[in-house]
């Protein structure tokens, strides 16, 4: 029989990190050399970061990165042939045994690979011994069937006549039948194991002559020579010897010429007994000696084959050895036994190892049976490492590897590193978060839809502040606004869990994203070649940075070059630059591997909680809810027709005071009505009388909200107009007006009942809300605001125009007297205006270079020189005209 498929040759054992650990025989040791690498790169790293004055915020998300990053190198060739293993297991379910294991690993695990390809090579052998039975079985049985069928025509059409001659023929081949027949029963009974040995003494001399006889009576061809000692007897079973001999005399008669003999001799020695038959036929050839031992192994002299592989299983029971001799006087065959005195049987409990020498034995003993393996469909859903960690929140398809996402995402951060200015926000941060926004958006999956457009060119807007405006509450609002708008564009965000999943995806992508990592830059596998890749630059630059210095010292004129070609870098600088690239390739990498295989953020979006088995349990808190709001504006209405002697007889406030008074408290009712609404409409039955019930309810609700948005913009109004405008007055305004917008939509929701777009217009009305806002640059427009109030009542505060940033200062210098401009606006140096930012082209910003226009037409230079640091006030030069504006 031929050999299973050779596999293909391994590849080079992999080089690195993984060749090194490789050589460490335990995996204990291998987990705790993992553990100690994690923990000194974080520790080293935040050391550093320390020692450069880095933000600890920037410090401690890169150390856990990286820490992240050097785990998954070293620990992917320490389930790299974990994973083979699985691949190769689910081959085999599917009828594949050609797979192997490749490692170089000597801990346990390399010894599992070990043990696994020996399994394999077993199986391979079995599934082969039953593709090959089954079609010699079916040629063995076919050639007695089709002679005793022709036979048998043949006398029912009267061919031939019926006599001895002709019906003994019949019986020959039924007989041959029967014999291939029961010894294919007997070798199936010993391989299933359901033999056991009975063992007892046997008289050898006359078990061997009883067993001659019995060839003989049977018309078996041969004569046979017993040569034994008298009384020779020997431990085993007489049962299963009987076996043993009769096939294989049989084996011998067949082959010995006419007119010789087949001598039988035995013996006996201190540690067991042989036995020998001995031919002078054709012999078998050294090349055939194990074939021959194989079922169905014959060379074509007439026999079924199976004689030999039972006469084997049966000394291997006894725990001795059946094999073929050279013969003496170099012709003939010469078969011998050979059986230790203190048999330990061999087990047959699987045929894979009847022809396979070098497989170890099964156990003879017949075992319980057992469970069938699992179904191939079952063993590919199986959820292993992070896919059962994640579970159906973020499965992974078979992504491709991703080398250019990664390169995309390391030339965002090689932006950010060199470009991005540590001074002030300004072009250079828009500049990095469009490079890192389009290095994810080319790799997102759904790029090519309206939403994730729309999604990121709202987020593209939402950046531009940064190098807009100089306030810095609207450039973080906005960034982050940005980011939160971009993310559910790539992952498709429908409604509030989804978009709340969207946010939180994004650092867990960093966790969920790393096995793709380590296959886009063959960390782990045959071909892994990042390990190479940095030793390669690791050398390079340690050559350009020695014999760069030693050639700079020594020429001046190379130095020169040197020194333009360099940019002259602190190491402070250097480490943070080092930090800010790390970090900002981490966070769009991940919002990359986010859009390239979006999380199910609408995994709990879509399920909805079982209706309430009674109507009121959800419609009578909802209507004390709306109780409460017919009294809360009541007494507004009544605090309306009153007016202000009303307000102050009854709370003694004025009037201003009295609707400021509860501003943030009705901003908050507002965000719960919304709360309400959405549990409400979750529980609630579908019956018509519930969504009767429940838009009247949540309709009055909603109507009484709008009443409730109303009275906190116009308080807030009356009260800007008695103390003045603020940029915090202004946000809450418009974020009131957002809210109450939304309750508007929820009512439109409610009536036309659909209302799978809510989530998304909330999300895109409040993007355009904060754009809107920032758009009417809110510092300067509440300076402005300011100076019109001081204009019709002469009351201005001095002391916060001074907090505005310079988005004010164009305002301030145009409506203010030249004298108190000055003096107004020299904190501005304080604020953004000093030398360092406006020096730094990397923070040029459009409102700061307003600011500096409208400093230079009133001669103040920017410089932190005017403020008394002793009292936090200003200058003393400032002091009169401060009195004499204030009066």
């Amino acid at each position: 029989m031929s050999g299973p498929p050779s596999p293909p040759a391994p590849p080079s054992p992999p080089a690195g990190g993984r060749a090194a650990l490789d050589a460490v025989s335990s995996i204990k040791v291998k987990l705790g050399l993992l553990v100690v690498a994690s923990v000194v790169v974080a520790v080293l790293l935040t050391l550093l970061g320390a020692g450069a004055d880095v933000s600890p915020w920037l410090v401690l998300p890169v150390s856990v990165a990286l820490a992240l990053g050097v785990t998954q190198l070293l620990a992917a060739g320490m389930v790299a042939p974990l994973r083979r293993m699985t691949e190769v297991a689910r081959a085999m379910a599917r009828g594949d045994y050609t797979g192997r294991v490749r490692t170089t690993a000597t801990d346990e695990v390399g010894q599992l690979a070990a043990a696994f390809n020996t399994m394999a090579e077993d199986l391979a052998a079995v599934d082969r011994e039953r593709r090959d039975l089954i079609a010699t079985v079916s040629h063995e049985l076919r050639t007695p069937l089709t002679a005793m069928t022709a036979l048998l025509e043949n006398l029912a059409d009267e061919v031939v006549p019926a006599d001895p001659e002709h019906l003994g023929a019949a019986l020959a081949e039924a007989e041959r039948l029967g014999r291939l027949v029961d010894d294919l029963l007997r070798l199936s009974r010993l391989e299933a194991g359901v033999v056991d040995l009975e063992a007892d003494d046997v008289d050898l001399h006359r078990l061997v002559e009883a067993c001659v006889r019995e060839v003989g009576s049977a018309g078996r061809p041969g004569e046979f020579a017993v040569e034994l000692p008298a009384g020779l007897t020997v431990p085993g079973d007489p049962a299963r010897l009987r076996q043993l001999l009769v096939n294989v005399l049989e084996n011998a008669g067949r082959h010995a010429p006419p007119g010789t003999a087949v001598t039988v001799t035995a013996g006996a020695g201190d540690d067991g007994w042989w036995l020998e038959v001995v031919d002078l036929g054709g012999g078998v050839a050294p090349v055939d000696r194990e074939r021959v031992f194989e079922r169905f192994g014959t060379d074509g002299a007439g026999g079924t084959g199976l004689g030999l592989a039972v006469a084997r299983w049966v000394a291997r029971l006894h725990g001795g050895t059946l094999r073929f001799l050279d013969p003496v006087g170099g012709s003939g065959a010469r078969l011998r036994l050979d059986v230790p005195r203190v048999p330990s049987p061999a087990p047959v409990a699987a045929p894979s190892h009847l022809d396979h020498p070098t497989a170890p034995e099964a156990t003879m003993t017949t075992t319980a049976p057992v469970p069938p393996p699992p179904s191939p469909a079952s063993a590919e859903h199986v959820p292993a490492g992070l896919d059962g960690l994640f579970g159906r929140f973020w499965p992974e398809p078979a992504l491709p590897p991703g080398l250019r996402t990664v390169l995309a995402a390391a030339v965002a951060g090689l932006v950010a590193g060199i470009a991005l200015s540590f001074t002030a926000p300004g072009i250079t941060w828009t500049l990095v978060a469009v490079v890192s926004g389009a290095a994810a958006l080319v790799t997102a999956r759904r790029r090519r839809e309206p939403w994730t457009l729309a999604c990121a060119g709202l987020a593209l807007l939402l950046v531009l502040p940064m190098t807009l405006l100089d306030a810095w509450w609207i450039q973080m609002l906005c960034l982050v606004a940005a980011a939160a708008v971009f993310l559910c564009g790539v992952t498709g965000a429908r409604t509030m869990p989804g978009i709340l999943l969207s946010g939180l995806s994004w650092p867990l992508a960093s966790l969920r994203g790393l096995p793709w990592f380590g296959r886009s830059l063959r960390l782990a596998g045959t071909g892994a070649r990042t390990p190479a890749v940095v030793r390669t630059a690791a050398w390079s630059l340690l050559g350009l940075g020695v014999f760069g210095t030693i050639f700079a010292s020594a020429n001046p004129v190379f130095g020169s070059w040197v020194d333009q070609l360099v940019p002259n870098l602190t190491f402070n600088d250097l480490v943070g630059r080092a930090f800010l690239a790390c970090f900002v390739f981490a966070v769009t990498l991940g919002a990359a591997y986010l859009a390239l295989n979006p999380s199910q953020v609408e995994v709990l979006g879509g399920r909805r909680p079982q209706a309430l088995a009674n109507r009121f349990e959800w419609l009578v808190p909802v209507l004390a809810v709306d109780l409460v709001f017919v009294a809360f504006v009541a007494a507004e209405a009544r605090a309306l027709v009153g007016g202000e002697d009303y307000v102050r007889e009854t709370t003694g406030l004025t009037y201003a005071d009295f609707v400021h008074q509860g501003f943030g408290q009705l901003t908050l009712a507002t965000a719960l009505t919304v709360l309400v609404v959405w549990v409400a409409a979750r529980r609630a039955g579908d019956g018509t009388d519930d969504r009767r019930w429940l838009l009247g309810s949540l309709g009055l609700l909603c109507t009484l909200t709008l009443l409730v948005v109303a009275s906190a913009l116009r308080g807030m109004a009356v009260y800007q107009d008695a103390y003045g405008f603020t940029t915090l007055r202004l946000f809450v305004d418009v974020f009131e007006g957002w809210l109450g917008f939304v309750v508007l939509a929820i009512m439109v929701a409610g009536v036309t009942r659909r209302g799978r777009w809510l989530p998304r217009v909330a999300l895109v009305s409040g993007a355009l809300a904060l754009l809107g806002l920032a758009a009417v640059n809110p510092d300067a427009w509440v300076a402005g605001q300011n100076l019109d109030r001081y204009e019709a009542t002469g009351d201005l505060d001095l002391n916060y125009l001074q907090t505005l940033s310079a988005d004010a200062a164009p305002v301030v210098v145009d409506r203010l007297p030249e004298e108190v401009s000055r003096c107004v606006l020299q904190l501005l140096p304080l604020n953004s205006l000093d030398p360092e930012v406006l020096g730094d082209a990397r923070a040029w910003n459009l409102g700061r270079s307003r600011a500096h226009d409208a400093l230079r037409r009133i001669d103040v230079a920017p410089m932190p020189t005017a403020y008394d640091a002793a009292t936090g006030g200003p200058a003393d030069e400032c002091a009169g005209v401060w009195a004499a504006f204030a009066q």
